[in-house]
């Protein structure tokens, strides 16, 4: 109980920074309620908050940022990685490959800190902000890399979201070739639903499917992740020994628990309900890493990760449209 009561007043702090971020969030779709809930709580940081906030904080933007990812699994309907059919695997197969291939060798010439580079990888190959919340417990990223990860994905988010429909129709593109473009090409569900639906209902429609096909690529990617982190600690240590089950990411069985349970079970507005909460979490979360950020650092070297994701993002729409034409033939 005293663990408990020692918590909360961070807990409660994080929730009211992220009621407006939520709100407004809702009102902005392209921007979304987890840049706000950052940026506000970033620009709370520069206020000399009370110790009893402290253990709050961090345990929002550490545990309570695992569960979040669980509710999430509410969200998915296994039905529809069979809807979408093969084409889109191997397309997901190669985009996924080309981006995280272009992130581990451009991060190593940028000389980009190994965290940020892998969060910036997986949050603009599988899906933005959920991929980099469910990514940092588990390579045990620090608040400011997730700050920079986030910052930076949302810029390309933003930009797809103007920018993918005006080129679709300069390329010509049909409705299925547009959503499966969209779907595997722009990495946050807000600026997929907008580029999507701005170019027609059917594109839409697909992209938002394909899109979330891919946020099931979190379950293999963390798993090693959390495998190579774990013999990276061990490495570090004396005996040369690891222990997976400490860093074993047990929050992604859970993720998919939930959407075994979300595809199966009858569940009438209460699985839609429980993921709405996973996301007002992860905006929490955000907001609790916010207010662990020193923006000034995060302003002085923020010009290598802005490059390293957009380097990623380009290669992703670019691998994503040659697969489609050279070998799907679409």
């Amino acid at each position: 109980m005293k663990t408990i009561t020692n918590k909360l007043p961070g807990i409660l702090i994080a929730a009211i920074i992220a009621i407006p971020a939520w709100l407004l969030g809702k009102s902005f779709p392209i921007i979304g309620s987890p840049i706000l809930g950052i940026l506000f709580g970033m620009i709370l940081a520069f206020w000399k908050r009370p110790v009893i906030f402290e253990d709050g904080v961090k345990y929002t933007s550490k545990k309570l940022l695992q569960y979040s990812i669980i509710l999430l699994g509410f969200d998915m309907n296994l039905f529809n990685v069979f809807k979408v059919g093969s084409q889109t695997l191997v397309l997901m197969s190669f985009t996924l490959t080309a981006a995280f291939v272009t992130a581990f060798i451009t991060s190593k010439l940028l000389k980009v800190e190994g965290n940020t580079a892998t969060l910036i990888g997986v949050g603009t190959t599988i899906c933005g902000g959920s991929a980099i919340a469910a990514t940092a417990p588990v390579i045990q990223a620090n608040d400011e890399e997730v700050a920079h990860s986030i910052s930076t994905i949302f810029l390309f988010n933003v930009i797809a979201a103007f920018l993918f429909p005006f080129l679709g129709h300069v390329l010509n593109m049909s409705d299925y070739s547009f959503g499966m473009w969209t779907g595997t090409a722009v990495n946050d569900t807000s600026s997929v639903v907008a580029a999507g639906y701005t170019f027609s209902n059917e594109a839409g429609n697909l992209a938002v499917i394909v899109k979330l096909t891919r946020t099931l690529v979190i379950v293999p990617v963390t798993l090693v992740l959390a495998l190579y982190t774990s013999r990276k600690i061990a490495d570090g240590e004396s005996g040369g020994s690891y222990n997976i089950a400490k860093i074993f990411p047990w929050f992604v069985l859970g993720f998919v628990a939930a959407s075994v349970v979300n595809t199966f079970v009858p569940m009438p507005g209460t699985g839609s309900f429980l993921a709405q909460a996973g996301k007002f979490v992860i905006v929490m979360a955000m907001a609790s890493i916010g207010l662990n950020t020193n923006v000034v650092k995060l302003i002085k070297t923020g010009g290598r990760p802005l490059l390293l994701g957009f380097i990623c993002w380009v290669v992703l729409s670019l691998t994503s449209l040659g697969v489609q034409s050279a070998i799907l033939k679409l």
